[in-house]
């Protein structure tokens, strides 16, 4: 009996010994991958944030620029001039952070080096405008190397995100590997330890406690990174909202500008010619048709002005409601673009923020059934109903395959994100050749962050 004891001892305790051993070397491991997973999981998402700011700060640059010289307001300089500090100093960040990663340097490059023609063209610009050379400003302004540089700044910059994403995606993966690594060890250990527990049955109360050690530890580990996760999640929530507010408040601005700014100039130059008529010789028939092609260039100018100031600012959605909005907005849209338009507007009374969620997810879609679909007929609908509003942009145009969009599609993330924002919910449904339906079910009475500043 003492024998069979002995030799009982004698395989349980190297069994025990062994199972400590793997406890501790599969945790260590275990340990170290979720860490250094973890810090390149972090310094990835740095890295995305770095080339969002700086994507965001050339286009402060380049929307105080146009500011400045449409207007001549020095307060526009103020924005450019702080985004050009800042875009030296992303820069320097964005190079340290992908010192050691030389895929993202080739993308790094090219991008740092459109960045650099693209400011340099801005400084240009500035200085050619401060210096009244009005004819090499126009020169420069009707190039198209800008335009090209900054769709190369976009295009580099989300490879270069997409990258990022690509291998924070690979390092998630290597936690989950880890995590799994460490689930199948503490499997296999138990399984010794049972076998331990009968060969050796005061070796028990030890495995046991190690076991539950192991699980909490996982237990705390999973939720740190499940709170980390949903931090992110709200965190770039309210960075899109944030954004999405900026671009509506610099949207009245610029049209409140060109409001008051240009539309003055206009018309006191119309009021001008107007005088000038009277104290010219009108018999004179060149001078005459010099009058009537000024007059009417006058007033196209002042045509213009009044539908730029109208889709950046919809005043109409402030003083005349939604459903006069989008009939105004539905008509232009059809007299410019020669779709016939069929169009039902019921009475609806909303938040000033879920009005203007509707017109701008109705005049986005009116803009890409005009550059896209090639339509003839389009019909635009909205439904009240008891607890939601129904909205339905539907195209007889050639439609498209809803497999082929890219998650990072900008214009319909932009809708749907404006939509969710409202606590709506949109739909897409097209086919090649079947036109396209956009839906959309937004909850009356919805709050949200945004709101609407009368033009």
């Amino acid at each position: 009996m003492n024998w069979t004891k002995l030799r009982r001892m004698a395989i349980s305790l190297p069994l025990a010994i062994l199972a400590a051993c793997l406890m501790i070397g599969i945790n260590e491991y275990g340990y170290k991958q979720t860490n250094q997973s973890l810090t390149n999981l972090t310094h990835a998402y740095d890295t995305r944030n770095a080339v969002s700011s700086l994507m965001k700060e050339m286009l402060d640059a380049e929307t105080g620029l146009r500011g400045f010289l449409l207007t001549g307001d020095e307060n526009y300089l103020q924005p450019y001039n702080d985004a050009i500090k800042s875009i030296t100093q992303s820069q320097d960040r964005i190079r340290g952070l992908l010192h050691s990663s030389p895929k993202s340097m080739q993308l790094f490059v090219p991008l740092s080096r459109s960045i650099s023609r693209k400011t340099a063209e801005m400084d240009l610009s500035l200085r050619l405008f401060r210096e009244g050379n009005a004819d090499a400003l126009k020169f420069v302004m009707f190039t198209d190397m800008g335009n090209t540089d900054m769709s190369s700044i976009r295009e580099l910059s989300q490879k270069l995100v997409a990258l990022q994403t690509q291998e924070a995606s690979a390092y998630h993966q290597n936690v989950q590997s880890s995590v799994f690594l460490a689930r199948v060890g503490v499997t296999t250990i138990t399984l010794i330890g049972l076998l331990a527990f009968y060969l050796y049955l005061r070796q028990h109360n030890m495995v046991e406690r190690l076991h539950k050690r192991e699980q909490a530890l996982q237990l705390e580990e999973r939720s740190r990174l499940e709170q980390l996760v949903r931090e992110r999640t709200a965190t770039l929530t309210e960075l899109t909202n944030h954004l999405q507010q900026v671009r509506e408040d610099e949207r009245g601005h610029l049209a409140r500008e060109l409001h008051d700014e240009l539309g003055a100039l206009l018309t006191a130059a119309k009021l001008d010619v107007a005088r000038l008529k009277s104290k010219i010789d009108m018999v004179n028939p060149e001078v005459a048709d010099r009058i009537k092609h000024l007059t009417e260039t006058l007033n196209s100018g002042i045509a213009l002005k009044r539908r730029i100031v109208e889709d950046l600012r919809p005043s109409s959605l402030a003083n005349l409601g939604l459903p006069t909005s989008l009939e105004i907005l539905t008509s232009e849209f059809a007299q410019r673009s020669g779709i016939a338009m069929e169009a039902n507007f019921e009475a609806v009374e909303l938040p000033d923020a879920t009005e203007l969620t509707i017109y701008r997810l109705v005049q986005e879609s009116l803009t890409n059934i005009s550059k896209y679909a090639k339509a003839t007929a389009i019909q635009v609908t909205v439904h009240k109903y008891p607890t939601y509003v129904a909205v339905q942009i539907q195209d007889n145009g050639e439609g498209f395959d809803l497999a082929s969009i890219r998650p990072n599609s900008h214009g319909l993330a932009g809708m749907r994100h404006r939509v969710e924002a409202v606590g709506g919910r949109l739909t897409i449904n097209s086919a090649i050749g079947e036109g396209t339906t956009v839906s959309a079910v937004i909850p009356v009475g919805t709050t949200t962050v945004e709101t609407l500043t009368p033009a």
